[in-house]
């Protein structure tokens, strides 16, 4: 889809249709509305006036200009309350009226920044918004659907200005906007992707073309490099499966020196069948998304490169598959992790966290400033915050602050979770160091306790995503399946770092 910024008058701009906003419980709408409503003969206003129209948060109303516009449709689009308006309902509205707009055969597609200076939010930022809700929207993965969709596609999304200054304004954040829908979908089409599409090899070669494309540095660890450096956790993961692992690095520079400012981890298990403690069918297949962190950690790099933040940022992805084959792990094995700790392995469903073992050691090693992993990593931590919202752990409360205020302008909800050091009683093994997993109460907890023991004091926080990175419904600016989740608030984050 093609997405532009123009200055020019909404009521005549010629397109398949053009989306206006109104609020819930408002005066009769002013403005770009007015005009519109009165090229109409005053249909907007009759409609509000007769209950049609109420402004709810993401109710739709097309009316059809029957000529009398230039457009040959009105899109009004409800955005709740005015003194509640967010960047997110923004991009939930877009969302939703486009997929309407495209079921409706529409080609092309105008409107204005919606919500611009009301409950502050500045021009930019509105555009932004605008331009993520239609892209995020309009997401759909039909590589492998060999039938033609049932509609057509948006092909032309326009945000009209008022004047050439506030064009420049726009155009900033529609380019901010579209680099990071196309971030989070670039994630998204990674985790739907079938496991014979998405393995190990395939994930590395996915991040040499990210790098390429954008000027990342790339290094892939070979198995024998992996052996070498003592990644006995990842290695003894991969063991039950015949596609080898591989251990991705990319980094991102704004100096030579400096060192890492920031690392981000993500789990790379491309699919995740439990391995001997073997999972049950129901919903198996969905684990193909269990790389999620790592596609996440891997888009966002791309999206930094192309913003270039002031701050030197790693990213690193262990990415195996956890299967049960003739030479798997069994529970009762002992691994040796990276650095020497011995780990019992009670359930071999508990795999994500000792591929991070390895890949938090080796950030560690590598000097980060600050560790921020990201990983679908318990079933726990979805029963505790259902599909809506992320847990973040750590051991440095201003980093974990920053990152939910990252994740909360990117409309991304996370919840901070205790780090008792109770619950590491739970991890303690008898015939070990640690152990891989503790009883069923408290397990996202224990196990973000597990990775605690491979950070050592550097500020750290965990993000589990077990809840979030998938989605059984469209709602709002999501789609049904990946989420892309936390592309966007890792973008912010870094981005915040370095201002």
């Amino acid at each position: 889809m093609d997405i532009k910024v123009i200055a020019d008058n909404i009521a005549e701009i010629e397109a398949g249709a053009i989306v206006v906003g109104v609020f819930d419980g408002t005066e009769p709408p002013g403005g770009d509305v007015a005009a519109i409503d009165s090229a109409l003969d005053g249909a907007v206003l009759r409609l509000i006036a007769q209950g049609e129209i109420k402004g709810k948060l993401n109710e739709i109303t097309l009316v059809h200009s029957l000529g009398r516009l230039p457009a040959d449709r009105v899109a009004v689009v409800g955005l709740g309350k005015q003194s509640e308006l967010s960047m997110d309902k923004i991009r939930g509205a877009v969302a939703e009226v486009c997929r309407l707009l495209r079921q409706k055969g529409c080609v092309s597609v105008a409107t204005t920044a919606l919500g611009v200076g009301v409950a502050g939010i500045p021009p930019e930022t509105a555009a932004q918004a605008v331009t993520e809700g239609a892209q995020l929207g309009l997401y759909s993965f039909r590589r492998h659907i060999t039938r033609e969709a049932e509609h057509g596609e948006i092909r032309e999304f326009t945000i009209v200005a008022a004047s050439e200054a506030e064009r420049a304004v726009l155009e900033r954040g529609c380019i901010k906007g579209r680099i990071m829908a196309e971030a989070t979908s670039r994630a998204r089409d990674m985790a739907n992707e079938p496991a014979n599409y998405m393995t190990p090899a395939i994930m590395a070669e996915t991040a040499r073309e990210l790098a390429g494309k954008y000027g990342l540095e790339i290094n892939v660890l070979e198995q024998e490099q992996m052996k070498e450096m003592g990644m006995g956790a990842l290695l003894g993961v991969a063991q039950g499966s015949q596609e080898p692992a591989r251990f991705i690095i990319l980094n991102y520079r704004c100096s030579d020196d400096g060192g890492v400012d920031i690392a981000l981890v993500g789990k790379g298990i491309t699919f995740d069948s439990g391995g001997i403690s073997i999972k049950p069918s129901e919903k198996m297949e969905e684990m193909k998304g269990d790389m999620a962190g790592g596609a996440a950690v891997m888009a966002a790099m791309g999206a930094l490169a192309q913003l270039k933040p002031g701050i030197n940022v790693m990213a690193v992805i262990p990415a195996t598959e956890n299967l049960p084959g003739g030479s798997a792990i069994k529970p009762g094995d002992v691994l040796t992790a990276m650095g020497g700790k011995t780990i019992e392995i009670i359930s071999t469903d508990a795999e994500g966290r000792l591929i991070l073992a390895d890949a938090l050691s080796y950030v560690k090693n590598a000097g980060a400033k600050r560790i921020v992993d990201v990983a679908t990593l318990t079933g726990a931590c979805h029963v505790a915050l259902g599909d809506f919202c992320s847990g973040a752990f750590g051991n440095s409360q201003e980093l974990i602050d920053r990152v939910i205020a990252a994740g909360s302008k990117a409309g991304e909800l996370i919840w901070p979770m205790p780090m008792y050091e109770q619950y590491k009683e739970q991890n303690k093994s008898d015939v070990a160091d640690i152990k891989n997993c503790g009883s069923r109460y408290g397990g996202a907890i224990t196990a973000a306790q597990f990775l605690a023991e491979f950070v050592g004091d550097t500020p750290w926080v965990h993000l589990d995503i077990a809840g979030t990175f998938i989605s059984d419904k469209e709602k709002g600016y999501l789609t049904k399946g990946a989420t892309g989740v936390p592309v966007r608030t890792l973008v912010n984050l870094v981005l915040d770092l370095a201002d």
